[in-house]
Parts: C-alpha cells; structure tokens; sequence
C-alpha cells in the first residue's frame, strides 16, 4: 500500500494471488521455487493447466486464479483500446497482442478492426495452424473486414518458437493483403510478429 504494486518482486505478486504456502513453504518461497522450475514469469503464466500443476505446490485452483488474472488485464487493454484512437498508441496495441497471443502453442493470425477514427470496433483470429505456420486467405480477410464494416485494420500472428523476426512468407502474405484490402478502401495500418515477449511492427520498420 505505501509502494505500490510496482515496487514488488515477481514473486511477492504472485504470492498475493497464492495466499498460502504448503507445509515449511510460506506464499512467497512456493512463488520463488515456482518461478524457478517455469524459468520465470512468463513460462509459468504461460503454462497449460497440466505443466502447472506439477510444480510444487500448484494445483487447480492457484491455476484458475491466475488465468483470471491474465483475463482481467486483456479487458482492461481491450476496454481502453475500444475507448481510444488505437494507431495513436502502438504500445498498449503491443501489450494487448501480447497478453492474446505469447505463449500459444499454434501460429494464430489476429485482426483488429477499426473504424474511421482507428478506434478499435472488434478483433477475431481468423486462421490458426501448425507450431510454425498459418495458412491466411486474404478473400476470408475482406470478407471479415466487410462484415465488421471496417475502415482500417492491424494483424499479429504469433511464432511459437519466440523468435518474433518476421520471416518472407509474413512480407508476401502481408502484401497481397493489403493489396486485396485496398480494393474494398480497408487501410492496412499495421502487422505485429508476437515472439515470446518481443513484439516487431512492420509499421515501424
């Protein structure tokens, strides 16, 4: 309280979520020692409910806690992206993207779909494949974009192997996309590569 929440370590916040410890472990050791068997932070809220579970000490509950968690930060971003003009503030699009897509097992392909004033109006995956490859259909695309009368839109796809450097296929894909879009006046603003916690804009590059 007279800190904040930023002043805590990783594993005093999670131990705010654990509560309790389990015989001769108090919260914070039970974080530390969870922390550690995960390599961090993100691979143990990265986790499927299987892995988690056979760290010391974690069950289903401290698992469905945190899931909760990571929900309420998604909305949250999700809540202020829908509020604002999105293309204004490329980072909190990054926290966002992260939150939705690090850690998945499969390549998704994601698309915001905005409005004239690049307010956020809906975001849908619409292909998923392989641990390192997705399909994308620019005519399913148009068809989404048309559907949620879209002016602009911004993809992310994923790459399982947490390496977030767009490769070729990525650039061509993203070009016949936007040639496609073009067609129907839907602007392509944006495309983000999520790798582990990096994230690369073709925007900015």
């Amino acid at each position: 309280m007279l800190n904040g929440a930023g002043s805590l370590s990783d594993a005093e916040l999670l131990a705010i979520f654990f509560r309790t410890g389990i015989r001769g472990v108090n919260a914070i050791e039970l974080a530390q020692q969870a922390l550690l068997s995960s390599d961090g932070l993100s691979g143990l809220l990265g986790a499927n409910h299987h892995d988690f579970c056979q760290y010391a000490g974690m069950g289903t509950a401290k698992y469905t806690q945190l899931q909760a968690a990571i929900e309420l930060a998604k909305r949250h971003l999700l809540h202020d992206l829908q509020r604002q003009t999105v293309f204004t503030s490329p980072q909190m699009v990054s926290d966002f993207l992260k939150l939705e897509l690090k850690g998945q097992q499969r390549e998704l392909f994601m698309v915001l779909f905005l409005d004239s004033q690049n307010r956020l109006i809906t975001h849908e995956v619409l292909f998923s494949g392989t641990v390192d490859s997705a399909s994308v259909y620019p005519r399913e695309v148009v068809k989404a974009g048309l559907k949620h009368n879209a002016a602009a839109v911004i993809f992310a796809h994923n790459h399982p192997s947490g390496i977030a450097e767009p490769s070729q296929a990525d650039k061509l894909i993203t070009n016949k996309l936007v040639q496609s879009l073009s067609l129907v006046d839907i602007r392509v603003l944006d495309h983000m590569v999520i790798g582990g916690s990096s994230c690369v804009s073709f925007a900015e590059r």
